[in-house]
């Protein structure tokens, strides 16, 4: 039978004094590099402090103004009045001419709603549906009335004749104490504007909180 020897067997272990010898080339390189080390590190910071100082006392900057912003204002294309051709639309799109007339007899009542819907600049309470608003007072002055309004969100405004109200084009017309009186422009089935009367009555008359 085949013994086998362990390896480690093979192996003697070192001279006791191998372990306490230090070769002194690399004694001498390690000394040599702390000491260069050392003498690269500066802690002097002054120069960097009185950048910092020179800096700080600059006098601040100062900003221009912003240009006035101007208010939009819209434009009310008129040509329509005279049966223009319309320049958005496609010259292959030949309108007919029973269409044509039919536009003629738009009335000048129509027209006016039209315009009066194109040119005025929507407000803030045309937001809302005109049954989630709420009149909960008045103010008044020497010079006229005024309706407070209360919104769904429960934030108050201030209206008076002639301001919108509601998704409908709901022009005030007359402001009393306890109710406000507005005309309403809605569309007809066959398309066409037509009025309708409508009013907000002030809340405790209501029975509302």
């Amino acid at each position: 039978m085949t013994h086998l020897t362990p390896l480690w067997l093979g192996f003697t272990n070192p001279a006791p004094d191998q372990h306490k010898r230090w070769p002194t080339g690399a004694a001498a390189f390690l000394v040599l590099t702390c000491c260069t080390l050392g003498a690269c590190v500066n802690r002097d910071t002054s120069d960097l402090k009185k950048y910092v100082d020179n800096v700080l006392a600059r006098p601040g900057g100062q900003i221009d103004q912003l240009p006035p912003i101007k208010p939009y204002e819209r434009y009310l294309y008129q040509s329509g009045e005279t049966h223009a051709r319309d320049p958005f639309k496609s010259f292959f799109d030949a309108e007919p001419a029973e269409e044509i007339a039919k536009a003629g007899q738009g009335s000048a009542e129509q027209q006016r709603y039209n315009d009066e819907i194109a040119a005025h600049n929507r407000e803030e309470l045309e937001g809302f549906e005109l049954d989630s608003l709420r009149m909960v007072g008045t103010l008044q002055n020497d010079a006229e009335l005024w309706g407070v309004i209360k919104d769904n969100a429960g934030t108050v405004h201030r209206v008076q004749v002639g301001n919108y109200l509601g998704r409908n084009f709901g022009k005030i017309l007359n402001i009393q104490e306890d109710r406000i009186e507005l005309r309403e422009v809605v569309k007809d089935t066959e398309g066409q504007w037509e009025e309708r009367q409508a009013s907000l009555a002030l809340a405790e008359l209501e029975g509302s909180p």
